[in-house]
């Protein structure tokens, strides 16, 4: 099995974990403290990878170029915004719709991925990146009371336009998190993806810390306050962007996209075994979907 996708796949784990524990701060922190304790707790743990890496590489630290610099900026920048139109698609009345838009994700990475950077699929691919994301949007409009052809009909509903544009922005950050990869010298990816991931999260640091501390300064005495929950947030946090932006560098950014769909299985299972949620049948419809959709990708590799 090609290393990437076992990447991917603890990638996903990582993030379904660390949406879990990010729950708890919600009676905590504001959405915007929630979303700097991600990156700022997530910069030493970061910082700790990437010396482990050098230790065991014995490899000198690679140099991040102006380019790399730029497009880490612009992909952090990227998943804050995307973050933030996510919320803002809850704020409206059918947020599910715009859930199932953002999900909507793998499919403008496929098209982002090949219009800047040259990566072109196989039809296979091509098909099971579709099927994956119908499978999701199952997933994510079953018990809801909203069948595809109302979601179809309110494509143009805020709810779905901020949906949609997120998916966009994750997609952008991805793209821009692999064209830093890129433009950076030396041959080792996985030790450039960390160093890319100290400055991206140092980055984000920044510009959601200064937003913070202009719109509500009242909440940065509670995003150290926190630190014990808030630096697991950032961990795993950290954890994750490490294997995400791996799996990025060694392979496609769709089918990494698509395989790291598996998340949403994590989530199921957490619900199922931890949280004693019944199963419904739609479920394991939707999974099944979701897991034929990944076969396909890894069958139409090239």
């Amino acid at each position: 099995m090609p290393a990437w996708i076992a990447i991917t796949v603890t990638a996903a784990l990582f993030q379904c974990w660390r949406t879990a524990l990010q729950q708890k701060l919600r009676g905590e922190l504001s959405v915007n403290a929630a979303a700097v304790v991600r990156y700022l707790y997530g910069v030493p743990v970061g910082a700790a990878l990437v010396a482990l890496y050098a230790f065991g590489s014995g490899d000198p630290l690679p140099s991040l170029t102006p380019w790399a610099l730029l497009f880490c900026a612009l992909g952090g920048f990227g998943q804050i915004l995307g973050t933030n139109l996510l919320i803002m698609a809850f704020g409206y009345r059918n947020f599910a719709v715009g859930t199932a838009y953002s999900k909507t994700e793998a499919v403008q990475s496929a098209v982002l991925a090949a219009l800047l950077l040259g990566e072109f699929l196989s039809p296979v691919s091509w098909l099971g990146i579709g099927v994956g994301v119908a499978g999701v949007l199952y997933l994510s409009l079953s018990g809801r009371g909203t069948s595809p052809a109302e979601m179809l009909r309110g494509i143009t509903q805020p709810a779905a336009l901020c949906g949609i544009g997120a998916g966009f922005c994750f997609s952008v950050t991805a793209v821009f998190i692999k064209a830093a990869n890129q433009s950076m010298p030396g041959d080792d990816l996985i030790y450039k993806a960390l160093v890319i991931l100290v400055a991206t999260n140092a980055l984000q640091t920044l510009m959601q810390g200064a937003w913070l501390l202009r719109t509500e300064p009242g909440s940065i005495r509670a995003v150290f306050a926190t630190w014990r929950s808030s630096g697991q947030v950032g961990a795993l946090s950290a954890l994750g962007s490490a294997c995400w932006f791996s799996a990025f560098a060694l392979a496609p950014v769709a089918m990494v996209r698509t395989v790291g769909q598996v998340e949403i299985l994590f989530t199921l299972a957490f619900s199922r075994f931890y949280l004693r949620e019944k199963a419904k049948p739609a479920d394991f419809i939707g999974a099944l979907v979701v897991v034929a959709g990944v076969m396909l990708v890894l069958l139409g590799r090239r």
